[in-house]
């Protein structure tokens, strides 16, 4: 499946996450949901996946997690924050290097309006 359309359905899952939750749930409310509604669109998620740091060659366990990797192709990182922050950017891409994969989702889930809360992220 091309990325794209992965992507397409990861968004459209997580607005409709949004519309039943709204905003002000813990992350870990809209991270269960959100991997739900992918399961039932057909793609493949995983949750909480160690990501280990490779130092000098040498993988270490420093604690890194991806909230969610769909179809071993997207990372979707879950906030549930006032203002998404240069910071929650720069762990994204950090994660999106570290892991090789192409594409990230930044999902702000504590918006009004979902499209406001939602960065996708390419590694150039």
């Amino acid at each position: 499946m091309e990325v794209n359309t992965i992507t397409h359905s990861i968004i459209g899952a997580a607005i409709k996450v949004h519309t039943t939750l709204g905003p002000g749930m813990l992350e870990s409310a809209y991270e269960k949901c959100l991997a739900h509604e992918i399961r039932a669109s057909g793609l493949q998620v995983e949750c909480q996946i160690t990501l280990p740091l490779i130092y000098e060659g040498v993988p270490i366990n420093a604690g890194y997690r991806l909230d969610l990797r769909v179809a071993d192709l997207v990372i979707v990182e879950i906030k549930a924050v006032d203002k998404l922050l240069p910071v929650h950017r720069a762990q994204l891409l950090s994660y999106l290097r570290a892991s090789g994969l192409p594409v990230g989702l930044l999902i702000n889930f504590n918006v009004v309006r979902l499209a406001d809360g939602i960065k996708r992220l390419i590694l150039t």
